[in-house]
């Protein structure tokens, strides 16, 4: 195993742990140069990488742990992070398979700490629960359709069949007024920018149907 991250303390207590363990530690690295060297020299089974590193702290070892995945792609990969990096590390999490995302602040119980790498090493995915109730909450503050009606989903999905104003009125059985007024409430709580009318209903339709 090769640990990578900047904080020496942090690392040389991972490898105590994990050597105490029965782990073997064939490197450790403080830079994603240095890990990058360290796995396509020594090839390990598996690499605990923080996702912050230096020389800017941003995503340096979550792109070094993209470049093991497409290298090395047998390889496990364990992110450690003190932030939540929703966005960022969506990607690697997409594969699917030998990777997953811990939060620095989870990793207090050994057997569960070891049972994760386990896991990851027999090919399997862990997320860790802060970033699933994040990534819930990124969805539902994101969710373009959640201010919508009952009845206003009903019009927005057959506006979706191609149906008009006329048609959405019989099949609902209101008045074509009322669909207008419901077609202007949709297009207004969706916050579309204000553009023509028929653009402004086609995006809506597309957004919904993305949504689904």
């Amino acid at each position: 195993m090769v640990l990578a991250d900047d904080d020496v303390l942090l690392r040389e207590g991972l490898a105590s742990l994990l050597e105490r363990s029965g782990v073997e530690i064939v490197g450790q690295a403080g830079e994603a140069s240095e890990l990058l060297a360290l796995v396509r020299e020594r090839q390990p089974e598996f690499v605990i990488i923080d996702i912050r590193m230096p020389p800017t702290h941003t995503t340096e070892g979550l792109d070094a742990a993209r470049v093991i995945r497409a290298e090395f792609p047998r390889t496990g990969i364990l992110l450690l992070s003190a932030h939540v990096e929703v966005e960022q590390a969506m990607e690697l999490l997409a594969t699917g398979h030998r990777v997953g995302y811990l939060l620095k602040s989870r990793v207090t119980d050994v057997a569960d700490f070891l049972d994760t790498i386990e896991q990851i090493s027999q090919g399997g995915s862990i997320v860790d629960p802060g970033l699933v109730q994040e990534l819930i909450a990124a969805r539902h503050r994101n969710d373009p359709l959640e201010h919508l009606t009952r009845r206003e989903h009903e019009v927005l999905a057959l506006m979706a069949e191609g149906r008009s104003n006329a048609g959405i009125a019989h099949r609902l059985w209101i008045t074509e007024g009322t669909v207008e007024k419901h077609v202007r409430s949709i297009l207004s709580r969706m916050q579309l920018a204000e553009e023509g009318d028929d653009h402004r209903r086609v995006r809506a339709v597309l957004t919904f149907l993305e949504a689904r």
